[in-house]
Order: C-alpha cells, then sequence, then structure tokens
C-alpha cells in the first residue's frame, strides 16, 4: 500500500530531462603559455652559501640534489663569467657583494624553492621546468 502510494506521487513530479550538453564553440579556451619560473632566470655570478648569516640575503633556498632525474636546474660551472650568459651557467662569485644572484643551500629538500644538479657537460645546463 506504501509502494503504491509513492508511485502515485512520482507520476507527478514529472518527467526527468537530461542535461544540454555544451558545445566548445559556446565554451572560450584560450590556450596560454605558462611563463617560466622565476628560478629559470638564473644565470651570471652566484654566491652560493650555507651560512645562515647570509641566508636573509639570499633570494631562493635551493637543495643540491645528488641525482640530475629529480633537479628543478642542471647547473654548469663556468669558469669566465663572461661565458655564463645562459639559464644553468653560474660563475661562481667570491662574496655575496660581487655577485648577481645570492642562494642559500639547504640540507633539506621540504625547505627549498628548487633543487639544482651540478653536471660536467656544458650542453646539459638548463631548466627543466
Amino acid at each position: 500500500m506504501l509502494v503504491s502510494l509513492l508511485l502515485s506521487l512520482f507520476t507527478f513530479l514529472g518527467h526527468p530531462t537530461a542535461a544540454a550538453p555544451t558545445t566548445s564553440a559556446s565554451v572560450n579556451h584560450i590556450n596560454t603559455l605558462k611563463p617560466a619560473p622565476e628560478f629559470c632566470n638564473i644565470y651570471g655570478s652566484v654566491f652560493l652559501t650555507s651560512d645562515p648569516k647570509y641566508k636573509r640575503l639570499a633570494r631562493y633556498t635551493v637543495y643540491l640534489e645528488p641525482n640530475e632525474a629529480f633537479a628543478n636546474l642542471v647547473v654548469f660551472k663556468e669558469e669566465n663569467k663572461l661565458f655564463a650568459d645562459k639559464p644553468g651557467l653560474w660563475h661562481p662569485a667570491s662574496g655575496y657583494d660581487f655577485a648577481d644572484h645570492v642562494l642559500y643551500l639547504t640540507t633539506n629538500r621540504a625547505f627549498a624553492d628548487f633543487s639544482i644538479y651540478y653536471t660536467k657537460s656544458r650542453s646539459f645546463a638548463g631548466c627543466k621546468e
């Protein structure tokens, strides 16, 4: 009896309708390229330190990755500052006041903004993002 009452009530509710499909013409998708991360623009003379007194001067905190697969930036140490003109080509600065970029080196990957790996080949240097 209760079942017949519920069935009679459902007949008054109306018929279910399907949602209208949206066409791709009605939705505006703009394919934009994501800009490169800020750390991909680091090149030139770099002062890399793990001394806590320079931490407040550092622009980024980096982690030295033991293998290349997980590094965000592959770095080649350039002997001449004039040739360190592309991302990933760094000339080690002798002090923070002579450097274009000051980076703080951490031993904990969780505290780092990005990770680096030093390569022996100049052609492999660059950003992986």
